[in-house]
């Protein structure tokens, strides 16, 4: 599935002959947990020396190609970037204030679908950015896109599709979400590239029938 960049006015062009990758709803990639938790610590140990921002506002968050990124053709595999994602929007919840808010009400953050596009190759200890920003909200889920960005230039492009959910049990509404963090969804509606995106993907509730059945 490829998508069309001119559907939203917030998005740059896609080159064409640039690759992209879908994971939908219940997939998992694999994780190397000394690259994951050694990258979290750095992100808790320094928050304090990242500026406050708004939950709307774009947030950079700088990171470097280490070895433990890189697959067998020496730049960094197709699952790490999904993996790196992680971090900066943790990130942006941190420095907004909205990770506290969610974490005294015993709720937290699940990736329901994602889609990536790559255009260049990042390599060995290469110094990026990645830049996100939430950029809408339906009834159940929020949006967010992620660029990975080497001075100045997008080289890859992510749109992540998130859920909320309770520690004891259930799914939280955006409605319930904005309750809790105070956060105002209102001038933030999807782009319709985005939505058709996001239903063409979906898959049936945990506790509904998902038959392998090849057409």
């Amino acid at each position: 599935m490829r998508l069309r960049s001119a559907a939203s006015s917030r998005m740059p062009p896609v080159p064409a002959s640039a690759y992209e990758a879908t994971q939908s709803e219940g997939c998992v990639s694999k994780v190397n947990p000394f690259r994951r938790f050694f990258r979290l610590f750095w992100l808790t140990a320094t928050k304090r020396r990242r500026p406050r921002l708004d939950i709307h506002d774009v947030a950079r968050f700088p990171m470097r190609v280490w070895p433990s990124d890189l697959d067998e053709l020496r730049h960094v595999n197709n699952g790490v970037y999904l993996s790196m994602m992680d971090l900066p929007r943790y990130d942006l919840l941190q420095r907004s204030d909205a990770w506290r808010r969610m974490k005294k009400a015993g709720v937290y953050p699940v990736v329901a679908s994602q889609t990536i596009t790559y255009r260049r190759s990042l390599t060995l200890w290469q110094r990026f950015d990645i830049e996100t920003r939430i950029i809408g909200y339906d009834e159940r889920a929020v949006y967010i896109e992620q660029r990975f960005v080497v001075e100045g230039e997008i080289w890859a492009r992510g749109f992540v599709k998130g859920r909320f959910v309770r520690r004891s049990g259930g799914t939280v509404s955006t409605a319930e979400l904005s309750e809790i963090t105070g956060i105002s969804t209102e001038g933030f509606d999807l782009p319709d590239w985005l939505r058709a995106w996001s239903d063409s993907v979906v898959l049936p509730p945990s506790r509904a029938e998902a038959p392998s059945v090849w057409e």
